[in-house]
């Protein structure tokens, strides 16, 4: 499939998918939706893929919504992946753009990054999952703050709080998420999907039941083909050759 919105290339068991811009508008924001539902379910069912890297996110989105937007989400998508997905940040990331960024499972920020969800400021609130994963990520107190005041916070503040994982210099952003998201295609790929499945499914359950999920993901796991040869090369003190198996 031909994108419009996308650009999209896979390396090395890595899939990258850039936004282009700019997105908006209704129409490309809805457009945007509907090629990355496709987009995210061709990786979903692609094997070699074990990391996917998302970038574009900032200041290709207008920092506010000033028409009625279709409810289309730019999230779902994203968030739905069942493989890691590692966002890098540079610019101004707000509104549309932070909310896309939330449903990564790691942000990886430029030192000249600002983000924040500012629809107040247009009589809204967030509503691609910004007051949720915003909440979630941050804590009630700090989401509460950015989205009732609409502030801009700069990125070492996300840092403090938590909504970015790591802070470097622009001329270093790519090659350090690209070194971040081999190194994790190097492992096993089914203990990738279901440590972000215990992570993720885990937070919505009680204690109990979140240690309930992760015994059984563990069990699960003994009984691939990875796991064997993880032990093997272990004996044999060489580097294992995981199959997704």
């Amino acid at each position: 499939m031909q994108y419009q919105t996308l650009n999209y290339e896979k390396t090395d068991r890595v899939a990258t998918v850039r936004i282009i811009g700019p997105a908006d508008n209704p129409s490309t924001l809805v457009q945007l939706s509907e090629e990355l539902t496709e987009l995210c379910d061709r990786i979903t069912w692609d094997e070699e893929i074990r990391v996917v890297i998302l970038s574009g996110t900032g200041e290709v989105f207008s920092p506010l919504e000033r028409e009625l937007i279709p409810f289309s989400s730019i999230a779902e998508p994203i968030a739905n992946l069942d493989k890691p997905v590692i966002t890098a940040i540079d610019g101004n990331i707000v509104g549309r753009g932070l909310e896309l960024a939330l449903a990564c499972d790691i942000r990886i920020a430029a030192e000249r990054s600002r983000f924040g969800l500012p629809h107040v400021k247009a009589g809204l609130i967030p509503w691609d999952g910004g007051t949720q994963r915003l909440t979630r990520l941050v804590g009630k107190g700090k989401a509460l703050e950015m989205i009732l005041t609409g502030e801009i916070i700069d990125v070492q503040e996300a840092y403090r709080i938590g909504l970015v994982n790591k802070i470097v210099p622009s001329e270093r952003l790519m090659t350090t998420v690209l070194g971040m998201a081999q190194a994790m295609a190097s492992k096993a790929p089914i203990a990738l999907r279901y440590t972000k499945e215990a992570i993720s499914k885990g937070m919505e359950m009680t204690l109990e039941q979140g240690l309930r999920l992760e015994a059984d993901l563990y069990l699960l796991l003994h009984t691939t083909k990875d796991r064997t040869d993880g032990i093997q090369a272990f004996r044999e003190k060489r580097i294992p050759e995981f199959e997704g198996k």
